[in-house]
This record gives structure tokens, C-alpha cells and sequence, in this order.
């Protein structure tokens, strides 16, 4: 599991960002990958790529336990 904590933000912040990036289809509806990241306080997770999508670490740990040779 990934956690994320958001920073206290006035209506007026939240608003720009939704100005700015019309998020509506994300979870959550901010882009940790865009300027979303300056609405959030910090993002805890061993692997961060598991946040927008595949958990890229995690995967690479798999596919060599299972064989293949990676970088």
C-alpha cells in the first residue's frame, strides 16, 4: 500500500490546482507526476512508482526471482 498525506490547503489552493491541471481523471484527483506534487505533505511506499501505476521496483524483484536477467 501506498500512503499519501496532503498538506493543509486553503480552498483557493485547491482551486488553482483544479484550474491548472483539471485532474478529474485520476484517484484522488491529484497528479503526484504533475503539479499535484505541491498539494502533498509526502508519499510513504518502498517503491513510489507503485503510486502512478505499476510498481515498477516490485515487478523488476519479481520477474528476476523468476528468471529472467535484468540490468
Amino acid at each position: 500500500p501506498v500512503e499519501v498525506r496532503f498538506r493543509h490547503l486553503s480552498d483557493d489552493e485547491i482551486e488553482r490546482y483544479l484550474r491548472a491541471e483539471e485532474p478529474y481523471d485520476c484517484a484522488g484527483s491529484a497528479k503526484s507526476e504533475g503539479l499535484g506534487i505541491a498539494l502533498l505533505d509526502a508519499i510513504v511506499n518502498d517503491d513510489p512508482t507503485a503510486l502512478i501505476g505499476l510498481p515498477l521496483i516490485r515487478t523488476c524483484r519479481m520477474l528476476r526471482a523468476a528468471g529472467l536477467v535484468l540490468p
